[in-house]
């Protein structure tokens, strides 16, 4: 799941990830705020982003494969074939009809044709994915998985481990190394981080040594979104689901993919300041009286503290751009304050933007005349997801003011 401030209508996350891209894509922000949670504001930062996809939504860009009815699958373990009715069976690909004999006994049925991939033509639909329907008596719920191959050695660690819990709003995650040098990340969260739709969404991923990588999600309603709840939760506990992941019958499967395209050469570093130095710049900036409870950041330009006074956390992000002159207009408009200098600033104070009961938002913008930009916002919880945790904002507009305007982003 990530935002941060960025360029309107130009470089939100449908643009990077395309509309398969979980929350993080659907909560692009207006002009004017910032887009939360550290994601990638340009085209230049999309190596991040595709890195918090593969934590906060690795079977995003799944096809939808049709089965032409409903048939009984197997049981997890099984290698024999799933029953079929209708003659559904002629029309799975290799991973429906793989998925169909592992799961537990129950019943699967086409998905409505929606989503990414999808069209009349189902025999389209990409062969090393599948979303499907599967009832095990207790309720319909939509199950994906997704198969692909990368070269051995990638991704780095950072690309499997669990969300930030600062960022995201979840039940449990654990991000482990298994015997034979497989890494498998197992989540329980909700398929939108504010749970503002009871839709829970449960997945396990796991990457081999040899670069196979397979990644299967689950809800507890027959379709991602727009669909009621129809069970208490997704159908397969976190210990089938690794037991799915883990299943040998995907191997041929992704064997007989294309191999993965050689690494590009590595692309020049982005420009703007780490987010190491961000981090240390603002934590010398706090105000007096705060703690500092944890920290974040990305690979450059965006970083967020969690601080305490004394009356509750607070989180606090700031994004520091430079070249940002052609969204001037768009972010300083009516009492925007100009200083001898030229920079402008601007101060705002509102509700939170990301559905947490109780919320509040103080955030300070300021642009120099060659378009280098810092925002600051602070709230009043240490994750906006969830509810309030304390009356104010750790900090005060004309505190955030002083840390936008300060000279020290300028070293």
């Amino acid at each position: 799941m990530l935002e941060n401030g960025g360029r309107k209508d130009r470089e939100s996350f449908e643009d990077g990830l395309g509309a398969a891209m979980k929350q993080a894509g659907e909560e692009f922000s207006v002009a004017g705020r910032p887009l939360l949670d550290g994601g990638v504001a340009r085209g230049r930062r999309r190596t991040v982003l595709r890195r918090s996809a593969a934590v906060t939504g690795s079977v995003a860009a799944l096809a939808v494969i049709g089965l032409g009815g409903s048939f009984v699958t197997g049981g997890i373990g099984s290698s024999q074939n799933a029953g079929e009715v209708g003659g559904a069976s002629a029309e799975l690909s290799p991973v429906a009809r793989t998925l169909a004999a592992l799961l537990p006994e129950g019943q699967l049925s086409e998905e409505p044709v929606s989503g990414v991939g999808a069209t009349d033509d189902r025999k389209s639909a990409h062969p090393s994915a599948a979303s499907v329907v599967y009832d095990d008596g207790h309720g319909k719920a939509a199950l994906s998985v997704a198969l692909s191959r990368q070269s051995p050695g990638r991704p780095d660690e950072g690309e499997l481990s669990c969300p930030d819990s600062h960022l995201t709003t979840f039940e449990a995650c654990t991000a482990t190394k298994l015997k034979d040098g497989s890494r498998l990340v197992l989540f329980k969260g909700w398929e939108y981080p504010d749970r503002r739709e009871d839709t829970k969404r449960w997945y396990a991923d796991l990457l081999t040594p040899e670069g196979y990588r397979i990644s299967v999600s689950e809800w507890n309603a027959p379709a991602e979104k727009g669909a009621p709840v129809s069970r208490s939760t997704p159908p397969l506990s976190l210990d089938l689901m690794k037991e799915l992941v883990g299943a040998e019958e995907w191997r041929p499967i992704i064997a007989s993919l294309p191999e993965p395209e050689k690494q590009a050469p590595e692309q020049p570093a982005p420009r703007g300041l780490s987010g190491a130095v961000i981090v240390d710049r603002l934590t010398a900036q706090l105000p007096d009286g705060l703690t500092v409870k944890a920290s974040g950041k990305q690979e450059t330009e965006y970083a967020y503290l969690v601080v305490d006074d004394g009356r509750g956390e607070s989180f606090v992000q700031i994004n520091v751009q430079p070249d940002m002159s052609d969204v001037e207009g768009d972010l300083f408009g009516a009492g925007t304050e100009v200083l001898p200098d030229g920079t402008k600033v601007v101060t705002h104070e509102g509700p939170g933007e990301k559905g947490g009961a109780g919320v509040k938002m103080r955030q300070a913008d300021a642009m120099r005349p060659d378009g280098f930009r810092v925002v600051i916002s602070a709230f009043n919880t240490a994750n906006q997801n969830e509810a309030a945790t304390r009356a104010e904002p750790a900090l005060t507009l004309a505190q955030l003011r002083k840390i936008a305007t300060s000279k020290v982003w300028l070293k």
